[in-house]
């Protein structure tokens, strides 16, 4: 629950937020400095105008007090007599007017200086909130109501208006009638002219327009919901609220700021008046009406009726009053907004305080929008006049906020209707005998199935040979696995019945709770908690059913990690009084003692005051307890609040299995796991090694990876007519060794195996290895949505559920097979191909360099000639689309396209050949020839006056490392890290990430590269000897 502070700092920082988007608005839009008009003549003949920018007509504009004047009495010289005076504009006339009143009527003049007579001009007027009218260069452009001499043939209207004009002079006069009337506080010209060309207060217009227009369509598709939701729904009193202030707030917005509704509705100064207060006060009060009702605040609140009463007596004493007052109830009007859209956020403190609706904290930085938007947009605009496009974000991101809290509630809604349906379809499934009745008649012919095949195999066991025998057990042991498939279904009922069965085996007790470590880790993410995995070594097996086993574990320390904020999460075994306990601790929040006594019983859930165990204890931990107790041991609990819990429960030792240390020798591929040993894996692979094939063709070759050796014997035996070359490891250590010392075509490896799991594996493959270069294939007992994503997030590739169906696992392995050995022959043929796109710029100045040596050095000519053929041969060769090509093959192509590029820049081109004597490896076709060609092109040669190009190559104990260093321009950090990175349409570079990928699908290991600017590149790699 946040705390009051909390909350009024979260609504203080957003109203912070707005207000300096408003500002940057402000600042984004203000008008640049420009001349200023004096004495009734501004200067603009040195100014550029734009077509993005209006400017002002500010400053001392003539003005002729109690007289109307046509522009052609200031054509006449008799006229220029007439009693003038100079006015500030923006600004109220009252100082100039004779009787120090803001009555009255009288004529505003200017002289505008322009340097550009062929310009298309334009004139806007915001806002002069009487009656005005508009004449330039004499002729009368525009009129905004009727502006006279006297009160009876006047007519006020406030509309913004603008003109466009031609001038065949450089200078503009202005003059504008204005007549006041109706106000008794203001008259005259209150708020700044624009002026610029025709484009600029054309588009100045249609763009603050245009954001009216935007929040009206959000409005308005607001409102239209509400209306619909009301007619259609339960008819409540907050959605008709709701609809209310959107339809006050559309037109609110319709008939402020540039008034486009009074543009379409000929509506006078009185009326427009008169609408504008009304819409405001309604949007307040609808608004503040349906925060409370969200709310859900039966209780009626005193100062709710007192604002109530104070609005309804405004706005009727407002629609009474004389026109001349209409200002004074504009400053009103804003004191009660702010009083109403002030007070809703306090009952929304109130109400999340109280813990009643956390959600509120959306509405309520909604209606921080809307008072943002009435503050720092009504205030600043009334008191400073400040003109500029309308600002349509406070109120977007108000009924944004409007509909994100409606959306909250509906999703709120939804879930626990969804809640709700899960658990009577629960209850429902421990009512139906459908589910148990199906199985019982599953199981009949399975066991047949089993029977039959066990007595078999005794009456056969002097006649049968080991490999029929071996057959005969393997269906045995699948058909007990189907059977725990089976049992499966059978559970929750049974539970409730006291009657299930399970199908105990050994296990090892670190390969499933490696495996429940892995599934959970992903809850840890965010969280500074760390999984450990506490067990002796060696341990003994437990004798346990494999999925109640993983369930238990599951369940437990799943509530481990969500009561927990941070810490350790430890998994201990040990030994006591003949029997295997295991104890899942955590620095949680605890469990209170009362809890405690009741967490285990069925359907019992925890204070919901606790939210750390309110609902969360129930049926899970109840069913954990009942299996448990099935193995023939007992779970407890330990835990005091704020200080974490211990749950403690113990399986039955296994007395005939006893796991044998384990040996980690460098030596050695084969651990000793469980009782096998190596030499029964060596005999094992070599008893289901595949005919030989053609040397010339290389058979797939699979690793597979399980600690539990019916596995390894079921996928021998259904892949071992399809001739693959498979070798067979018991840990995920020996699996990473042989991944070092051969190249495969395909993993497969159990999920549940002791220290390193088949997730854990599949994520250290994936560092070295893409989805395409190795494939994954994960074999699990599980099949359930959260193993399944676990097992993709980790990096597999596809996975099979045990116990394995032939068809499907040589379908799957297949396709796998087939996805890698595509991708192997692409990057081959890529490279191929890349070689044999040899620059036409290269072959034509090779030619030239030969030609020019046929009369100055035959010699070295017919040398150029040979090297060029070399050359041109060994591109186009076979070899190159083979996997591995001999290194003298690559040196040949070297040495040739060295000479030639010698022969071409002369001195400028310095190589030296730094390559040990009598290395015999292979390596990849055309993988240092690109790396050469990249240093020549984009090292050395870019400079006048070249450089050294040095070729490596050196023999270690274990690996051949080969190098192109050059002392050329260099890159830098962020040219380095791009190289290597595949973009879409990339065109240059192509050849040296080809390199780079064929040599990581093929060693594990890519180029390396080093530079700095103007010290030179090196691009390196190895080439393992055990390849």
């Amino acid at each position: 629950m946040m705390s009051k502070r909390k909350i009024v700092l979260i609504a203080v920082m957003f109203f912070l937020v707005l207000t300096t988007l408003r500002i940057a608005w402000i600042s984004f839009h203000s008008i640049p400095d420009h001349p200023r008009a004096e004495q009734g003549t501004i200067d603009l003949s040195q100014w550029n105008f734009s077509d993005r920018q209006e400017i002002t007509l500010d400053g001392e504009w003539e003005f002729y007090p109690s007289l109307l004047l046509k522009p052609e009495k200031f054509k006449s010289s008799s006229d220029l007599n007439l009693p003038r005076s100079w006015i500030e504009v923006p600004g109220n006339w009252n100082s100039v007017m004779g009787t120090n009143s803001k009555y009255g009527f009288g004529t505003y003049r200017l002289r505008v200086l322009i340097h550009d007579e062929e310009q298309l001009y334009g004139i806007r007027i915001p806002n002069i909130l009487t009656a005005s009218r508009l004449y330039i260069n004499g002729n009368l452009k525009q009129e905004m109501g009727f502006p006279t001499e006297t009160v009876e043939d006047n007519k006020a209207r406030n509309v913004p208006y603008s003109s466009s004009f031609h001038t065949d002079t450089r200078e503009i006069e202005i003059v504008v009638h204005v007549s006041n009337y109706q106000l008794s506080n203001t008259g005259g010209i209150i708020q700044s002219i624009k002026f610029g060309t025709t484009t600029a207060v054309a588009n100045e217009k249609l763009f603050s327009q245009s954001m009216q227009i935007i929040v009206c369509i959000v409005l308005l598709l607001h409102g239209l919901y509400a209306c619909i939701i009301y007619v259609l729904g339960s008819r409540e009193k907050v959605v008709f609220y709701f609809a209310g202030a959107i339809c006050c707030m559309f037109i609110s917005t319709l008939v402020d700021d540039d008034k486009i509704l009074l543009a379409w509705v000929p509506l006078d100064l009185e009326w427009s008046f008169k609408l504008y207060v009304v819409s405001y006060v309604g949007a307040s009060l609808f608004f503040m009406f349906c925060a409370i009702n969200l709310l859900n605040n039966s209780k009626k609140d005193r100062r709710l009726r007192w604002i109530t009463l104070l609005c309804a007596i405004f706005t009727m004493v407002f629609i009474v009053l004389p026109e001349g007052y209409f200002i004074l109830g504009k400053v009103l009007l804003f004191f009660i907004v702010m009083i109403v859209t002030w007070l809703i956020p306090a009952c929304i403190l109130k109400a999340i305080t109280k813990g009643e609706k956390a959600e509120a904290i959306v509405l309520l930085l909604s209606v921080v929008a809307i008072s943002t938007n009435i503050f720092t947009g009504g205030l600043i605009r009334e008191l400073y006049w400040l003109d500029m496009p309308y600002y349509p974000f406070d109120m977007i991101i108000a009924f944004l906020g409007l509909a994100s809290f409606w959306f909250i509630r509906f999703f709120q809604t939804t879930t626990r209707a969804e809640n709700l349906t899960i658990k009577l379809q629960k209850a429902d499934k421990l009512k139906d005998d459908f589910l148990a009745n199906t199985s019982h008649e599953l199981r009949n012919p399975l066991h047949g199935m089993i029977n039959m095949a066990q007595t078999v195999l005794e009456d056969g066991k002097d006649t049968l040979d080991e490999k029929n025998k071996s057959h005969l057990e393997l269906i045995t042991t699948v058909g007990r696995r189907m059977s725990l498939m089976l049992n499966d279904l059978l559970d929750i009922t049974r539970l409730k019945e006291q009657d299930v069965q399970l199908n105990k085996q050994s296990l090892n007790l670190q390969g499933v709770v490696s495996g429940v470590f892995d599934i959970l880790r992903f809850m840890t993410e965010g969280k500074p908690i760390e999984l450990v995995m506490d067990m002796p070594e060696p341990f003994p097996n437990v004798m346990a059913d494999e999925n109640r086993l993983v369930q238990i574990l599951f369940n437990l320390v799943h509530n481990a990690i969500k009561y927990t904020n941070e810490g350790l999460i430890v998994v201990h075994s040990g030994i006591r009084n003949d029997m295997v306990y295991i104890d899942i601790k955590d620095s949680g929040i605890g469990i209170s003692e009362e809890e405690q006594q009741k967490i285990f019983h069925p359907y019992e859930q925890g204070d919901s005051s606790m939210t750390a165990i309110g609902g969360g204890l129930g049926l899970g931990l109840s069913i954990c307890k009942r299996l448990v107790e099935l193995h023939g041991g007992t779970l407890e609990v330990k835990s005091s609040l704020d200080l974490g819990s211990v749950f403690n429960f113990t399986l039955p030792i296994d007395n005939n299995t006893m796991q044998r240390p384990i040996i980690e020798s460098e030596r050695s591929a084969i651990s000793t796991d469980h009782v096998i040993s190596p030499e029964v894996i060596m005999d094992f692979n070599r008893a289901w090694t595949a005919p030989d094939f053609n040397s010339d063709v290389r058979r797939p070759k699979i690793l597979a990876v399980d600690d539990d050796p019916v596995n390894l014997k079921i996928l021998r035996n259904m892949l071992s007519a399809d001739h693959y070359d498979m070798t067979v490891v018991t840990s995920g250590k020996e699996a990473l060794i042989c991944l070092d010392r051969e190249e495969w075509d395909l993993i497969i490896t159990d999920v549940m195996m002791p220290r390193m799991s088949g997730y854990e594996l599949s994520r250290a493959i994936r560092e070295k290895f893409t989805i395409s270069e190795l494939p994954i294939l994960l074999l699990t007992a599980r099949s359930q949505s959260e193993d399944v994503y676990h097992g993709f997030q980790s990096g597999a590739n596809d996975y099979v559920t045990k116990p394995v169906r032939a068809l499907e696992l040589k379908t799957r392995v297949r396709g796998l097979i087939d996805l890698r050995q595509s991708v192997t022959e692409q990057l081959r043929m890529e490279a191929a191909w890349l070689q044999a796109q040899i620059q036409p710029h290269f072959l034509f100045n090779t030619l030239n360099t030969i030609a020019s040596l046929s009369d100055t050095d035959t010699t070295r000519m017919v040398i150029l000639l040979e090297k060029f053929g070399h050359y041109l041969r060994t591109s186009f060769a076979d070899k190159n689309l083979k996997r591995v090509v001999p290194l003298d093959h690559e040196l040949e192509l070297l040495e040739s396209y060295v000479y030639i590029e010698q022969e071409r820049f002369g001195d400028r081109l310095q190589v030296v050949w730094n390559v040990q004597k009598g290395i015999n490896i292979e390596i990849p076709p055309l993988s240092i020839q690109p790396l050469l060609e990249n240093a020549v092109r984009h090292g050395i040669l870019t400079r006048a006056r070249g450089g050294t190009i040095t070729i490596g190559i050196s023999e270690n104990d274990d690996y051949v490392e080969v190098s192109i260093s050059d002392d050329g321009v260099g890159m830098d950090v962020e040219k380095v890290e791009s190289l290597l990175i595949s973009h879409p349409q990339q065109m240059r570079g192509i050849g040296l990430l080809n390199t780079d990928r064929r040599l990581k699908q093929t060693y594990g290991i890519g180029l390396q590269i080093s530079s700095a600017l103007d010290q030179g590149t090196t691009v390196s790699f190895t080439i393992p000897k055990s390849k």
